[in-house]
């Protein structure tokens, strides 16, 4: 991973913005957006955006401690602008490290068109019920199976389904089947790389509670789970694997 991935909280603070024209327009509409109080070269401010990426500009910024962002200069750049899918208060951002402005922005064209317009309006139901859901499920395992249960494909709260923040309320009265009698998942992998995961494989890694795995499991492989799960090395399938989702992961034989 080349860059940390972060959504910095802008209202009211300074950034700084030089350069002329569309560029730093486009800049400046971004920045006042967020709330940002945009200011110039020789103001106090954390951030700098040099829209007319001049080298002589960053120089000076950066040798004051300022982070700087040069537009089309990746090697002056010390944070990248994403492409951004807006549903306040769910945003995407979808960055290349500035390789290249063109995939970012085809990316973000496509998930545009995946996701409802209320996709906002899911995510500011589940806030407002937190009290609700935390009462109805008091474990937070529990807590996390049922979220993960009503947020998948094809659950009440699909995050795809228009209406999925109109249901949030019958969800939340409803009756959560087989959650926490625990199963067992069993993947093998036909390649050590990530890239090649069959997509059952990658998302069933993204949900599990723990990942049980042989030695020569790569780690790259067991990066794509998710940062809490358990990762448990063993040498066979767990006969008692936990409550929630555990995957058992072995590489395929190679004849």
């Amino acid at each position: 991973m080349h860059s940390l991935p972060v959504f910095l909280r802008l209202q009211g603070r300074a950034v700084i913005l030089t350069g002329e024209g569309e560029a730093a327009a486009a800049k400046r509409r971004l920045l006042e957006r967020a709330g940002a109080r945009i200011v110039g070269e020789e103001a106090e401010a954390a951030l700098a955006i040099v829209a007319d990426g001049d080298e002589a500009v960053a120089a000076r910024l950066r040798a004051r401690g300022i982070l700087v962002n040069a537009t089309d200069r990746a090697d002056l750049c010390d944070f990248t602008l994403p492409a951004i899918v807006d549903r306040d208060p769910v945003l995407i951002a979808i960055g290349t490290g500035g390789a290249s402005a063109g995939l970012a922005k085809a990316l973000r064209q496509r998930i545009e068109a995946m996701l409802p317009a209320r996709l906002g309006a899911l995510a500011a139901a589940l806030y407002r019920a937190r009290d609700a859901i935390r009462a109805r499920w008091p474990d937070a395992g529990a807590r996390r199976r049922a979220i993960d249960a009503g947020l998948g494909a094809g659950g009440v709260l699909d995050p795809l389904r228009e209406d999925a923040a109109d249901a949030v309320p019958s969800w939340l009265a409803g009756e959560e089947a087989g959650l926490d009698g625990g199963r067992l998942a069993a993947i093998r992998l036909a390649s050590a790389d990530p890239d090649e995961l069959t997509l059952r494989a990658a998302r069933l890694l993204g949900e599990a509670d723990r990942i049980y795995h042989r030695g020569d499991v790569p780690r790259a492989i067991l990066d794509r789970a998710r940062a809490d799960a358990a990762r448990v090395v063993a040498d066979h399938k767990p006969d008692r694997p936990g409550a929630g989702l555990s995957l058992w992961l072995e590489m395929a034989e190679r004849g």
